[in-house]
């Protein structure tokens, strides 16, 4: 017996991330989510579970932001980053160094070297030949963002901010209140708040005896330093990672890859300061280094692979005019071939491409339309994969790389069986439809249980729009849709143009010019549905999150077609937002200058044509959010409730761009379904 939907069933899940195979293979660690509806908070537990299928997970243990999680190359330890409080060997000391335990000061555990009340992210390091609990390897005062292992299996290297001792004066007043002081042109950035000058270098750890050496070289700044890292990767001799040298590091979305000897010496730039690189992955031999690398100032070229070697390096899949996916991962089967995931046309197929050049082979598409590969792993002929599809939650597949190109991969867990047995899920098809300038576009469309597609009834429609736009929409689990498919709407998630996976040009159409072509695809995709007698044509919604929030103020602002709309965290007025969120240069590179490009800005702000407005509309943002300010939601909520249209603000104190806490998660979608509900013309 099926039960119906409840927005507390979001609660129920487990989410899989951040996955790991064994050198040999044999082992696949991975990161889960699961939620504690007593304490609104998200933890994360790691496991492990045999890629041959023949036993479940086991939990290793649970920590509060683990993740990260990398097997050292003799696969005799599982490091992994977590917020944890501090090992107690730091407090009473470690007596593997030969010495005598000495007491702790007061009994007191603080956070990793700080004082401060929450603990910093450091390296942890399971020893799974040993056994027992993890073992804190760095202790770091700002923490540790990301590492890798040493080709022996008895160093690491890390990445770490590393103040001087007036920026720690500074952090400290910071702590306590004090004004912020910035010279910097990226000024802040989302989910950090203000930046500050300190510097983030490598540091080479030894795993025994955690002493570290800073490879001073090895420093990251720049625009994007503050997402992307410096991405460390250690090969057989040398170090790779990822850094802005240019000579105005945040007025520049470059990020070159460069090399380095471990002690410290021959530092290499491998990239000529024309990509934004990342993802760095040495061959097994270490005489290549394959890496992403995406325009530095056109976001619309598809993101490719390149591979280095002797000096030089060279795209190797321009050939597809196709994307890297989300998953941005990479990995050698052999010296000669990588394997990676490119998104085509709303799909991930994982690809073969070669080292020499030679035009790139299709290796595992996830055997169907409607299953899409999240994440992958290869190590040891094994390859492991993330899936998901509408109707099940996401889980782990394993097969040999052997039966890549016609095998059925080995389900290795049932992470959400109950959860999928209990809830009727929803169906799904791929629709492709006609815009007004003849173009092909298509969506996935999520419908009820008890929905026949040949033998429709007219159901509402739910238009969900993706962000980006420089994105793509695939066939998935995700809650909201399936929530409001048990609700009885049909939902619409349609790859206008402008997204990714379909090729440069799809793409590249909207560079500098948002809005017009956005709101056609969509508006055709609602009379495809309707045609196709889905969809009851008085009873249309719409929302979008971030620059699907910016798309649903150009359609509200260019239509009444809908019957209620929501805009999620997106952008309204184009000059305004300039210089108050972390994106200047994404701004600079599409639109150019606001002082020497007014026009431009104009035309793309929806805020310019809100006199248009009658579509009761539904605004949220969130308080910290500096990729889409608040402010820009406030301005859009204010003109609109100025003129009696009905509308609603929904501000989440505290929260970044993305809903983080489970609760706030719950409460937006509830927020969504209420707003549309109390606006359906159907509902008596």
């Amino acid at each position: 017996m099926t039960e119906t939907f409840e927005l507390t069933d979001f609660y129920d899940l487990t989410l899989a991330a951040d996955i790991a195979l064994s050198p040999d293979g044999d082992r696949l660690a991975f990161v889960a989510s699961e939620f504690d509806r007593d304490e609104d908070e998200r933890r994360t537990s790691q496991f492990v579970v045999p890629t041959d299928g023949s036993d479940d997970p086991y939990r290793l243990s649970r920590a509060s932001d683990a993740g990260s999680p990398k097997w050292s190359p003799d696969g005799s330890k599982l490091g992994f980053l977590a917020a944890r409080d501090e090992d107690t060997a730091l407090s009473v000391r470690d007596d593997s160094d030969g010495e005598g335990a000495e007491d702790a000061e007061d009994g007191e555990n603080d956070a990793a070297g700080t004082g401060d009340e929450e603990p910093k992210s450091q390296v942890w390091v399971f020893d799974l030949e040993r056994g027992g609990d993890a073992r804190q390897v760095t202790d770091r005062e700002e923490g540790v963002r990301e590492f890798d292992w040493g080709p022996e299996s008895d160093r690491l290297v890390v990445a770490a901010r590393d103040p001087t001792e007036a920026e720690q004066e500074y952090l400290a007043d910071q702590r306590d209140g004090g004004p912020v002081e910035i010279e910097r042109l990226q000024h802040r950035f989302d989910g950090k708040g203000f930046l500050d000058d300190v510097t983030t270098y490598l540091f080479v750890v030894d795993v025994a005896t955690r002493e570290e050496r800073r490879l001073d070289n090895t420093y990251g700044g720049g625009t994007y330093e503050p997402m992307s890292g410096l991405r460390p990767t250690w090969g057989p001799e040398r170090i790779a990672f990822i850094s802005n040298r240019t000579e105005r590091p945040d007025d520049s979305s470059v990020m070159d890859v460069y090399t380095i000897d471990p002690d410290r010496s021959d530092l290499r730039r491998v990239t000529d300061s024309e990509l934004t690189a990342g993802a760095p992955r040495w061959s097994s031999d270490g005489s290549r280094l394959a890496f992403v690398g995406s325009d530095a100032t056109n976001w619309h070229v598809p993101t490719q692979v390149y591979v280095a070697e002797d000096d030089e390096y060279r795209s190797i899949t321009a050939s597809l005019d196709r994307t890297v996916s989300h998953a941005s991962r990479l990995r050698w089967l052999d010296d000669e071939t990588v394997l990676a995931p490119i998104a085509d046309e709303g799909s991930v197929r994982l690809v073969r491409c070669f080292a020499d050049g030679s035009d790139p082979e299709f290796a595992f598409g996830s055997r169907g339309d409607y299953r899409t590969i999240r994440t992958f792993d290869f190590a040891g002929e094994k390859a492991a994969f993330l899936l998901t599809e509408p109707e099940t939650v996401g889980d782990l597949y394993a097969m040999d790389a052997g039966e890549l190109a016609t095998g059925e991969p080995t389900r290795l867990t049932d992470l959400n069986g109950a959860f999928e047995e209990t809830h009727a899920m929803p169906g799904c098809q791929r629709v492709v439809f006609e815009n007004d300038a003849g173009d092909d576009i298509e969506g996935i469309a999520y419908y009820p249980p008890d929905f026949v597609p040949d033998d429709p009834d007219p159901r509402p429609l739910v238009v969900s729009i993706h962000g980006g736009p420089v994105s793509y929409d695939a066939p998935e689990f995700q809650f909201e849709y399936a929530y409001w498919a048990d609700r009885g709407y049909v939902v619409l998630r349609p790859n206008y143009r402008g997204s990714s996976s379909y090729g440069r040009e799809f793409s590249e159409v909207i560079r500098g010019k948002w809005g017009p072509r956005e709101v056609e695809d969509v508006l055709a995709g609602v009379d495809h549905l309707v045609e196709r007698g889905w969809v009851d044509s008085d009873r249309t919604f719409v929302t979008g999150f971030s620059y699907g929030g910016i798309t649903t103020g150009y359609l509200v602002t260019s239509t009444n077609r809908f019957a209620a709309a929501a805009a999620e965290h997106g952008i309204y007025d184009l000059r305004s937002c300039y210089g108050t969120d972390d994106a200047h240069k994404w701004w600079e590179n599409d639109f150019g200058l606001p002082w020497e490009n007014p026009e431009a800005y104009d035309a793309a702000s929806s805020i310019t044509d809100v006199g248009n407005v009658e579509t009761p509309l539904l605004v949220t943002a969130g308080g910290e959010d500096w990729r889409c300010p608040p402010s820009q939601s406030e301005q859009l909520y204010v003109s609109v409730k100025k003129q009696g249209v009905p509308s609603k603000l929904v501000v989440y104190p505290d929260e970044n761009h993305n809903i983080g806490d489970p609760d706030r998660a719950v409460h937006r979608l509830e927020q969504l379904t209420e707003w549309f509900e109390t606006h359906d013309p159907g509902r008596v």
